[in-house]
């Protein structure tokens, strides 16, 4: 796994100080835009009847919880900027699971730039390019370990 630098670190824990205090709301803002980007995205969301659009899906509670464990890894992450390495195995498990409901790792792109989307409208004139840079460094860590157990578990089911 790369390394955050140090001023890296600073920046995103400093960022996301007062957005983990309010997840869900900036999960809502993050969801909204991904949909936007890729609206062929709510199909995945098939758990709930009511996801035939962005405002039936994000006013569904099954949802909401979705939102929330997304961003309680993005807040897992932030908490473990230090030894990232820990949280390998879970997020190759994650990665696994994405690939078993049929996410594509093109998907996790626009998920990236669904999250920067939402700092930049949640922090506004904080969000700055350095800012910008060092959660795109710490998502790429993120979506590498992801897309390893992605890419084993389509091995895996290949096998079979």
């Amino acid at each position: 796994m790369e390394m955050l630098s140090g001023k890296e670190k600073e920046l995103i824990r400093g960022s996301w100080e007062s957005l983990g205090k309010n997840k869900v709301p900036h999960g809502v803002i993050m969801f909204s835009r991904l949909f936007e980007l890729d609206p062929a995205l709510l199909s995945l969301f098939h758990y709930s009847t009511n996801c035939g659009s962005t405002q039936d899906c994000l006013s569904s509670p099954v949802f909401l919880e979705h939102v929330t464990k997304v961003m309680l890894v993005i807040d897992a992450a932030v908490s473990h900027l230090d030894d990232l390495h820990t949280l390998q195995d879970f997020l190759l498990n994650l990665g696994r699971k994405h690939q078993a409901v049929g996410v594509s790792t093109q998907s996790f792109a626009v998920v990236g730039e669904s999250l920067l989307y939402m700092l930049q409208c949640s922090l506004g004139p904080a969000y700055t390019a350095p800012l910008r840079q060092a959660w795109l460094n710490m998502y790429s860590i993120v979506v590498a370990a992801m897309s390893q157990g992605w890419a084993k578990n389509g091995e895996d089911n290949k096998a079979d």
